[in-house]
């Protein structure tokens, strides 16, 4: 340095530096050093920055002002710095030599800013709008020329002159003009040329964000506060930045995914070559993995051996080149986070000894204070970006690899579609993508976290010499503990899942039979037994609790446990080893970094394993083979055939025998060809075949032209039916009407509530299945196409539509006449109509020609004709006989007076009931063949009358939703609610008990000060046993109230509040009136009982542990900073205020988003499993990359919800953690200001607090954050716990004697009876008495009050006015249960629950076995049962499904006749039971219930024939009611039925 000043300037002097009250540089440092750091580093990072500018380019952006004048302002600096060197080179003329300095750094300067300037115009022409590069370096060219600007000036001041002038002007110059470019440089740069974001409507504001804001996330602000002011919307989300989106990602991914595939199949081709030089040509149907040919069978019993070394495509390589570069970003910023963290314990070291030395300069400390404030700042900036860098790779990750795998997923074969279901690729998609995802966060920590260990125990090593080992051995110790922990913990979970999920369904199943349950008095039985499930998950729940305290208390502990083994070791391994404040502090400050990468590296662990498992699942799938598109010849122009095959053979997959055989077929152009055959024949099999769908194992298929497909099964979308019809192609009136009509749709148009634009639930769920053939067939027809299959689409019609469909669509004459068309069916009728009948036997075509030479040729087809045509021929006579009865059955009259049956009958809940009211009651097709010709009358009054009434439900529907989703704060009576569940005083307790704890552990620290403090008073020797003792006490004091704590807390009073909450909504629900079940859909409760009910076990109860925790350790913090520096106070008011706005704005706008992001998600899986399931129907219309296109808008869409969720986190660190480092500054600096009456230990305590209090301050928002979007739970529980009950299920003062009824005697007096508040009287004034024993039969239209009446006398509906009493006791008066337990009812639906049948028929367990077996043997079931190996404990499954419908009516009757009452009532159910079953049960009752009040309410006239009375109900009054032979000879309303039915003449 010498040779480069001169002797007479130094470069070093401690004494004008170090140790003066005003400290000044040296010149030569300043000439040399200061000027020379902002051009090492622009000229470093030059070549780096150039090359990413040549390879990014975003179009170049135009000149504007500013860009002018940061360019002139550059040259300005040129030519100042030049003038200095130029101003040498005079004086060196002049005869003065000045030091080489003089002409090194004014060249180096202006070379330098020769180069800012030329980089200010490349990256205009670049389109970079702010320079991150160019920031740094005005930034430490300013930093830098602060020393020189106040050295200049005190010189000139001592001096009383300025010596230099021209020197001194140029630099003042220098300074403003650098100061000027830091300035311009904060602010951006338009939007490049032709950029996206010109287009884009909305969007994200962080590709125009200037280098400032990017680091600091300023931009997201915008979002938060318009997230504060009002819920967000979709619409207020920005769009998703072209690089995130699908499309680029799935393309990266792939690409390499590619190269893979193709790098593995040639190494496999090298080795194939070695053994077997020329393989023959292949002939399979069949692209192995992706591309190329695969070698024949034979090859590959050569390379057996080798095939074993040849290697797998590896997707976990294709992952990181493809995302490798752009997460090393994140790495490397990790990297220098590490190093930095390390710091602060070094900064606090030199704090702590700086307040020991009396003398030393003011100055230092606050350098000192404002070092650790900007290491802090630093820090926290780059542990942001890099949390950025490393979220948005696992988002880029999950966005590829879903889209990766729904492409694969469209073009598998079938054979690889067998191995794995709709349902494992649906959780690759969610479960294993997220798995990566989640491991994409942490992934540096693999090796970031080994290296924070070294670095702190090199530290600590330092530090305390070999006692470290002791603390060391204790953390080492901890970890097999925390393992153990959390694999018994894991186990719990899946055990409470399990029980949780059982008591989901038995919910569901109360749900579906609500009805029954009432009608039977049964709620009590299903209620113990949902309590008793519930009883063991809460055991399940409480052991979890005790290891999850357990482990707390470990984690917790920990640091405590080592800082004090660490130091108990320390002071008594050596006499001359003080503890002063330095060595403890510091210490203390490097075992709380050691604890997060300790904590982190078994969950890191687990999640690689779990990912890497993910990993093998997700390359197995994408792996399987794929479908050969050249299979099948779409090119062939040369003959007329439009479909040939040329001696096929076809199987399923390359294992499997063919499943066709020697096929050969050429279909002339434009002729109808039937496939007909027993079913298993190999029909659909040939169709596939034609679609290319089934491996060609030899042969040739050629189609001419494009194709249309109707599977047997129609594949409905969940979109519109318009949208399901065209099938993506241009709507076109006419022709779309033409469709319609062709395919019979057009009335079921008129009953479906929004016509065409009515929305398809998934799968088709309200549509008949007549209904969605008929819909596939319109899509088909819509497409246009020269060749129709057609696998069977008649066979799900009635045979009058499937009569008109042949006639206008398929047949000769109809709309597709002269296109191919190959039809499969099992219809006869049809066959003599069509061009060639071609018969199919066991995979070959046994014969092939027209109706009438198969005739004669009298083979296997006139046999297939006897065994059809009668059943066929008599089906269609019933069909035209049936729609002519019933144009007689309904005059119109009596349909306009009667609104359907659906809204006055309460049995069908609200969801059902809209469907039902698009689809069964007057459905299109099979279910009832009456239906058509009603229909035509019915449409137009339908259609008015729907519309009101669509409109009255909507209405109620929508403001039961409005209150249900919370948006905004949440009322503090909600945790009051809560507090008052655990209980108020325990609550209160509890509260006390975690700031006791807080209060322990700052009492170790404040005791371990004082014990440093000895040190300066030299009286280590006399006390150490005292100090470690009393330390050792209160750190397990700690340990023990925070365990206690977490016991009472978690163990005790949560699960108490959750027990009781689930206990109280159960009741509310178990007690609500049967309208309550209507309103409210099965979904919305379940969901109650099961996401709620979660929460407030286990996420509640979580969420308020952390936050009490760091609540009160906030709070500590504060308090002792407060009390060791009373001004801290006057700092706290405005940070907390800062810190409460921050989180306020963060929780508004974080929630919001959450909830927008689970709302996107679930339409990306449901889109999926639509496809996979219809991939055949997509391929054979070629929409395969349209739904890839939809596919990807949906991830993206989800994406784009996501993406400012990540952002928000990374806003809310920032700010916090902002506020964390100024609490650290100003506990320094207040440090330094009061060092005369502060001990050094006091001023480690209170530093070393300020430093951890940022992560708590993060923490706390974070949890308030989910508490509050969790605690709603409680709110949304205890809605439904205070639901309006039915009448009490007992009144002890009025209970019936215990033999009541004994007569029977039933009298209604003027009684009038409506569904709910608001409607109409359903029945009015009945007035009618029945003695004991009568038989009577109740009969009516749909919608005259027959079920009505019937719930009367259970009172699930209570009276408007007028009584019921049954043998003089008035019904009203009695408790529900007393009245309901003496009744018998048979219900219309039968409905059982999954349990044993001895449940199923006695739940309360009153009867014996006997008892039971001679039910059965009553009720027809004897045989049945004693079949069955397991007898009365035979498991029946959710709704009874393993039993016919059929069996279980049979059921029903035989828990009529274990309740035996004097009252039965029938709801005769004839849809369920056969002609025979019927008869039986109808015996059965005569003979069982002879002495017995019997009422039916009958569907079949003849059943009633020869009861005692008949009641016929017209509109809710009693039109006739008299003996059946009376009412014959009247000729009413009676005999019309009777006639109608065919029982008189």
């Amino acid at each position: 340095m010498e040779r480069l000043c001169g002797p007479e300037l130094p470069f070093w002097e401690a004494n004008q530096t170090l140790h003066a009250d005003l400290p000044d540089l040296p010149e030569c440092f300043q000439l040399s050093v200061l000027s020379w750091l902002p051009c090492v580093y622009l000229w470093a990072v030059c070549p780096i920055y150039l090359f990413y500018l040549k390879r990014n380019n975003r179009g170049y952006i135009m000149m504007s002002i500013m860009n002018r004048l940061k360019t002139v302002f550059g040259l300005l600096l040129w030519i100042v710095c030049w003038t200095d060197l130029f101003y040498t080179f005079h004086e060196l003329r002049q005869g003065l030599t000045q030091p080489p300095i003089y002409f090194v750094t004014p060249l180096v300067l202006g070379m330098t800013m020769l180069l800012a300037t030329f980089l200010i115009q490349f990256e205009r022409l670049r389109g970079v709008q702010s320079s991150g590069v160019l920031f740094i370096f005005w930034f430490l060219s300013v930093l830098c020329a602060i020393v020189p600007f106040r050295s200049k000036i005190l010189q000139a001041s001592s001096q009383n002159e300025v010596t230099d002038k021209l020197r001194f002007t140029t630099f003042y110059f220098y300074f403003s003009l650098a100061v000027c470019e830091l300035i311009l440089c904060c602010f951006n740069e338009k939007p490049p040329l032709f950029s996206n974001v010109v287009t884009d409507p909305n969007p994200c504001p962080e590709s125009t964000a200037g280098f400032l804001s990017t680091m600091t996330f300023w931009w997201f602000t915008r979002l938060a506060i318009k997230g504060y002011k009002q819920p967000l919307e979709n619409k207020d989300l920005w769009s998703l930045n072209q690089r995130d989106s699908s499309k680029v990602m799935v393309a990266k991914l792939l690409q390499e995914w590619e190269k893979e595939l193709a790098k593995a199949k040639s190494e496999e081709n090298l080795s194939s070559q070695a053994v077997y030089s020329k393989p023959p040509p292949s002939t399979t149907n069949h692209v192995g993995g992706g591309g190329g040919e695969s070698s024949p069978e034979e090859v590959e019993v050569l390379l057996s051996n080798q095939k074993a070394a040849s290697r797998q495509p590896s997707f976990l390589r294709a992952l990181i080149r493809a995302f490798g570069p752009y997460f090393l970003i994140g790495s490397a910023y990790k990297l220098l986070q590490d190093v930095i963290t390390f710091v602060n314990p070094q900064l606090l070291r030199m704090l702590i000894s700086f307040t020991k030395q009396k003398g030393a300069p003011d100055w230092w400390g606050y350098s000192l204070a404002a070092l650790m404030f900007f290491t802090a700042i630093l820090q926290t900036l780059i542990l942001h970006r890099h949390f950025q860098y490393c979220f948005v790779t696992g988002m880029n990750i999950r966005t590829a690899i879903i889209g990766a795998i729904y492409r694969k997923a469209l073009v598998i074969t079938n054979a690889a579609k067998r191995s794995s279901t709709v349902g494992e690729v649906v959780n690759l998609m969610s479960v294993d993508a997220q798995r990566f995802m989640d491991l994409t966060t942490f992934l540096n920590l693999l090796w970031s976290a080994p290296l924070q260990i070294m670095l702190a125990l090199y530290f600590l090593w330092q530090n305390l010499g070999p006692s470290v080992l002791a603390g060391v051995a204790v953390m080492v110790m901890l970890i097999p503990l925390n393992a153990v922990i959390a694999m018994k913990t894991r186990a719990y979970q899946v055990e409470q899942m399990q029980y949780k999920d059982s008591r989901i369904k038995l919910m569901n199943e109360i749900l579906n039979g609500i009805k029954v349950l009432k009608l039977y008095a049964w709620e009590n039985s299903f209620k113990e037994k949902v309590l008793a499930i519930r009883q063991k998950e809460l055991n399940v729940l409480r052991k979890t609790a005790y290891l999850g305290a357990l482990s707390t208390m470990a984690w917790t502990s920990a640091p405590f446990l080592v800082a004090m083994t660490t130091f108990a070791v320390f002071v008594t391994v050596d006499e001359n080893n003080i503890l002063d404040a330095e060595r403890a502090f510091v210490s203390l400050s490097l075992f709380n970094i050691l604890r997060f990468p300790l904590n982190m590296l078994p969950q890191v662990i687990s999640s690689l394993v779990q990912a890497s498992v993910s990993l093998k699942r997700i390359q197995r799938f994408l792996s399987h083979e794929e479908l050969d598109p050249d299979s099948v010849d779409r090119k062939n122009t040369a003959t007329e055939f439009s479909v040939t095959v040329v001696n096929g053979k076809f199987s399923w997959s390359k294992e499997d025998p063919p499943v066709l055989q020697n096929i050969n077929v050429m279909v002339p152009q434009g002729s109808l060809l039937a496939v007909v055959g027993h079913v298993g024949c190999g029909k659909s099999s040939l169709i596939s075949a034609l679609l290319g769908e089934v491996e060609k194992l030899e042969g040739e298929v050629s189609i001419r032209g494009s194709v249309a497909y109707v599977p047997q099964q129609a594949w409905i979308q969940n979109a519109t039916l318009r949208d399901n019809i065209l099938f993506g192609r241009p709507y076109n009136e006419p022709k779309y009407c033409c469709v319609l009509e062709a395919c019979a749709l057009t009335p079921d148009l008129e009953v479906l509530p929004g016509g065409d634009m009515t929305e398809i639930g998934e799968k088709g769920i309200n549509l008949s299945g007549g209904q969605r053939q008929r819909v596939s067939l319109a899509r088909a027809l819509y497409s246009d196409t020269d060749v129709y299959l057609l696998d069977d689409p008649l066979s799900a019609v009635d045979a009058h539509v499937a009569k008109h469909i042949f006639d206008n669509l398929i047949g000769p004459e109809g709309v597709l006449k002269g296109k191919t068309r190959i039809l499969v069916t099992h219809g006869i009728s049809f066959l003599p109509q069509v061009d060639n009948i071609m018969v199919m036997v066991e995979g070959r075509v046994s014969e092939m020609g027209s109706y009438q030479e198969l005739l004669k040729q009298n083979g296997a087809f006139a046999e297939f004709l006897r065994n059809y045509a009668l059943e066929d021929i008599i089906e269609e006579e019933e069909a035209t006989e049936d729609s002519i009865e019933e144009e007689e059955l309904f005059p119109e009259d009596a349909l306009s007076n009667h609104t359907d049956m659906v809204d006055n009958e309460p049995v069908i809940n609200e969801a059902k009931r809209n469907f039902i009211r698009q689809i069964s009651i007057i459905s299109a097709d099979g279910e009832n063949p009456k239906s058509r010709s009603v229909r035509r009358h019915t449409c137009s009054q339908r259609k008015h009358s729907e519309q009101q009434e669509k409109k009255k439900p909507q209405e109620i529907q929508k403001l039961i939703q409005a209150e249900t989703t919370e948006t905004g704060r949440v009322k503090s009576k909600v945790y009051l609610e809560y507090a008052k569940a655990v209980g108020f005083l325990l609550s209160v307790f509890i509260c006390f008990l975690y700031g006791c704890q807080s209060a322990a552990a700052i009492g170790a620290n404040v005791w371990l000060s004082q014990w440093t403090n000895d040190a300066s008073t030299n009286q280590t020797k006399e006390n150490v046993n005292m100090r470690v003792g009393v330390y050792a006490a209160l750190g397990i004091a700690q340990g023990a109230l925070l365990l206690a704590n977490c016991l009472l807390c978690r163990a005790y009073s949560m699960l108490r509040a959750a027990k009781l909450m689930h206990h109280n909504m159960l009741q509310g629900v178990l007690r609500a009136p049967q309208a309550f079940f209507e309103s409210t859909p099965t979904g919305r409760l379940l969901n109650r009982f099961s996401k709620d009910v979660d929460a407030i076990d286990s996420h509640i109860p979580d969420n308020i542990d952390i936050w009490m925790r760091t609540f009160w350790y906030t709070l500590n913090v504060l308090l002792i900073c407060s009390a060791l520096t009373p001004m801290f106070l006057i700092v706290i008011a405005p940070l907390m205020l800062f810190y409460w706005w921050v989180q306020r704005f963060y929780v508004a706008t974080s929630r919001q988003l959450k909830r927008l992001e689970s709302v996107s998600r679930s339409p990306i899986y449901s889109h999926f499993s639509e496809t996979v399931t219809g991939s055949s129907v997509i391929r054979a219309y070629g929409r395969h990359s349209a739904f890839v296109l939809m596919s990807d808008m949906k991830v993206d869409e989800n994406q784009k919800s996501y993406y400012p969720g990540i952002v928000s986190n990374r806003w809310l660190g920032v700010r916090i953690e902002f506020i964390g480092n100024c609490m650290v500054l100003f506990a320094a600096l207040f440090a330094v200001t009061g060092k005369e009456n502060l001990n050094p230990g006091l001023v480690g305590l209170s530093v070393s607090y300020a430093l951890q209090v940022t992560m708590s301050l993060n923490w706390m928002v974070r949890m308030t954050s989910d508490l509050e979007s969790n605690i709603v739970a409680v709110e949304r529980v205890k809605e439904y716990s205070e639901t309006k009950t039915e009448a009490p299920w007992e009144v002890e003062d009025k209970k019936p004697p215990p033999e009541w009824p004994m007569e029977g005697n039933v009298e209604f007096h003027d009684y009038s009876v409506r569904y709910r508040e608001g409607l109409d009287l359903v029945l009015k004034n009945l007035t009618l008495s029945v003695k004991g024993g009568e038989k009577i039969g109740i009969v009516g239209r749909t919608g005259a009050g027959k079920s009505s009446m019937t719930l009367c006398l259970f009172r699930l509906l209570e009276a408007a006015a007028g009584e019921i009493t049954i043998d003089g006791v008035k019904i009203s008066e009695l408790g529900l249960h007393d009245l309901r337990s003496r009744l018998t009812i048979i219900p219309q639906e039968p409905v059982l629950f999954s349990g044993t049948l001895k449940m199923n028929l006695d739940p309360f367990e009153k009867y014996t076995d006997e008892d039971l077996w001679r039910a059965l043997q009553q009720s027809h079931l004897h045989k049945f049962v004693s079949n069955q190996p397991a007898k009365l404990d035979l498991e029946c499954s959710e709704g009874g499904e393993n039993l016919s419908v059929g069996q279980r009516q049979l059921v029903c009757l035989a828990r009529a006749l274990l309740r035996k009452t004097r009252i039965l009532i029938l709801d005769e159910a004839t849809a369920a039971v056969d002609l025979e079953t019927d008869d039986l049960i109808q015996s059965t009752i005569r003979t069982q219930f002879e002495d017995c009040t019997v009422f039916t309410i009958a569907h079949r006239l003849n059943t009633i024939m020869d009861y005692t009375r008949v009641l016929v109900l017209d509109k809710g009054q009693i039109a006739e009611f008299d003996t059946p032979a009376n009412l014959l000879s009247q000729r009413g309303v009676f005999y019309g039925m009777a006639k109608d039915a065919g029982l008189t003449q």
